[in-house]
């Protein structure tokens, strides 16, 4: 009888401690980026440092230093965060799932925003709309005019890009993707490929930089894409609302334009450091 007791008392222990536990697991909140971040001093950002005017290489007194328009984005909000902020360099196509995954706290390398990148990230506001552009050989300024003609070519473009995207939907050509931009243009200088696809302000720099490269006349009609924004993990809104306040506030006060301007002149007269 005893034992009868004994038994029924510590099942129903058992029951209450597991439910004791369960609870514990549902309330698990989820940690507050932004907290972290300002309690650490360090807001982590990755990108990809090949992307003039975004993001590139210059030398500074004989070492290397990371600039461009998002370089200046992410200093202003390191600023209003209070916080120091750390670049971690990565291959473009990994940005998105190391901001899924808690490895970068924002990714900011001329992210275009899409429906299948919304899925698995959340966005910022829109800081910088861009066109898409075909970077061609100048000798071939007047047989590939527009993304019709480069049906059954040798196309270029960035693995895990909107480019990437546009270049495989072209009939019959054959893409290259490589990680990086640069690697892509000596492709194309060396005639291995017979265009590249790249942001305008993108192709406009190398053109420049390089006087065999052209940019085709028509621009791509690409409706995929929703210009660029900063990538942060899912369901960070105080984190959210920090970044969209600091970009509302260079927006009002001309600086996004300004950054801009003043990565297209660096990127002109610095871009073969890459």
């Amino acid at each position: 009888m005893k034992k009868g007791i004994l038994k029924k008392i510590f099942a129903l222990a058992m029951v209450g401690t597991m439910s004791l536990s369960l609870m514990a697991c549902g309330n698990k909140e989820e940690v507050d980026l932004l907290s972290k971040i300002k309690k650490e001093g360090k807001l982590k950002v990755g990108m990809s440092v090949d992307y003039a005017p975004y993001e590139f290489f210059i030398m500074e007194n004989g070492e290397k230093k990371t600039v461009g328009l998002d370089i200046s984005l992410v200093s202003e909000i390191a600023k209003d965060l209070g916080v120091e902020y750390e670049i971690q360099e990565m291959e473009f196509s990994t940005i998105c799932d190391a901001t899924r995954n808690g490895i970068i706290d924002l990714g900011v390398s001329g992210l275009s925003v899409n429906e299948e990148r919304k899925e698995v990230i959340d966005f910022s506001n829109i800081y910088f709309q861009a066109e898409q552009g075909i970077l061609i050989n100048k000798n071939n300024s007047e047989t590939i005019k527009s993304i019709d003609d480069l049906k059954g070519k040798k196309v270029g473009a960035q693995n895990g890009s909107t480019q990437a995207t546009l270049a495989q939907g072209i009939e019959n050509a054959d893409v290259k993707l490589l990680a990086q931009v640069p690697t892509l243009i000596q492709d194309l200088i060396a005639g291995n490929l017979d265009a590249v696809i790249v942001e305008l302000p993108v192709a406009d720099i190398q053109a420049i930089v390089h006087e065999e490269l052209a940019v085709a006349k028509e621009k791509i009609n690409d409706t995929s894409g929703g210009g660029s924004a900063i990538a942060l993990p899912k369901g960070q809104d105080a984190l959210l609302e920090a970044v969209n306040k600091t970009l509302e506030r260079l927006e009002s006060e001309g600086k996004i334009q300004e950054f801009y301007k003043e990565a297209i002149k660096l990127s002109k007269d610095e871009v073969t450091a890459q």
